[in-house]
C-alpha cells in the first residue's frame, strides 16, 4: 500500500463519494457572484448539481428568461471555475 498525501486522499474520497455533487454545488455558489455577477447571484435562489446537470432556481421571471438564453455560457464558466468538465447541461427552474 503506497503512501498518500492528505490532499490526494481527500480528493480520491470526494471523487468516489455521494456528496461530490453537493460539494461542487457549494463551490459554484461561492463563485457564483464572480461567474455571473452580483445582481444575478442576489436573485438566484438555489444551485444544485445532480449527475452532470446544473439546476439553477430563481423566482424572477426576466432573470429566468435571460439565464435560459445564457445556458451555454453558464456551462462554460462553471466548468472553467471548477477546473474540470462537470456540467454538461444547465436547467433553469
Amino acid at each position: 500500500m503506497g503512501e498518500y498525501s492528505m490532499k490526494e486522499a481527500l480528493k480520491h474520497f470526494l471523487e468516489t463519494s455521494r456528496i461530490k455533487g453537493s460539494i461542487q454545488a457549494m463551490q459554484i455558489e461561492e463563485a457564483w457572484g464572480d461567474i455571473m455577477g452580483k445582481t444575478v447571484a442576489r436573485y438566484t435562489d438555489k444551485i444544485q448539481i445532480i449527475g452532470d446537470k446544473l439546476f439553477i432556481t430563481t423566482q424572477v421571471a426576466p432573470l429566468k428568461q435571460e439565464l435560459v438564453f445564457q445556458r451555454e455560457k453558464i456551462k462554460q464558466r462553471v466548468n472553467e471555475a471548477l477546473g474540470q468538465k462537470v456540467v454538461k447541461e444547465v436547467i433553469i427552474q
